[in-house]
């Protein structure tokens, strides 16, 4: 079993490949991840992360709208990077569905694809 500290250092690792767009390195961590955590979206987005850093938005695409994660927030996550992908792709319509689909959703997903969208984000009370 992977420990969750395990996870996000093996992430951290993960996201400085993708950052540079190295997909060998990037894909070798992030596909066993996905193999451990296949019901999270991170995995799928440190892949897609690496194909938009090497100039392959339509692929990171692909990768992001084939994901089928059951968990409302996951699934956010997911579709407002695909929500990017595919605006990266030149696939604009397709990019605001993404992100509508998104934006609909609870999470950071949601409040990241309504940033992207343009729409007022809700925003914590701290005087509560």
């Amino acid at each position: 079993m992977l420990e969750a500290g395990d996870a996000r250092f093996l992430t951290e690792i993960g996201m400085l490949a993708a950052g540079r767009g190295d997909v060998t390195h990037a894909d070798t961590i992030f596909n066993a991840l996905r193999r451990l955590r296949p019901d999270r979206a991170y995995p799928l987005v440190g892949l897609a992360v690496a194909r938009l850093n090497s100039g392959r938005a339509a692929e990171a695409a692909r990768l992001l709208q084939d994901a089928d994660l059951a968990d409302p927030q996951e699934r956010a996550v997911a579709r407002a990077w695909c929500g990017l992908a595919l605006q990266l792709a030149g696939r604009g319509a397709e990019s605001r569905r993404a992100l509508a689909e998104a934006a609909a959703l609870p999470g950071d997903g949601g409040v990241l694809a309504r940033q992207m969208l343009g729409l007022a984000v809700d925003m914590p009370n701290d005087d509560a």
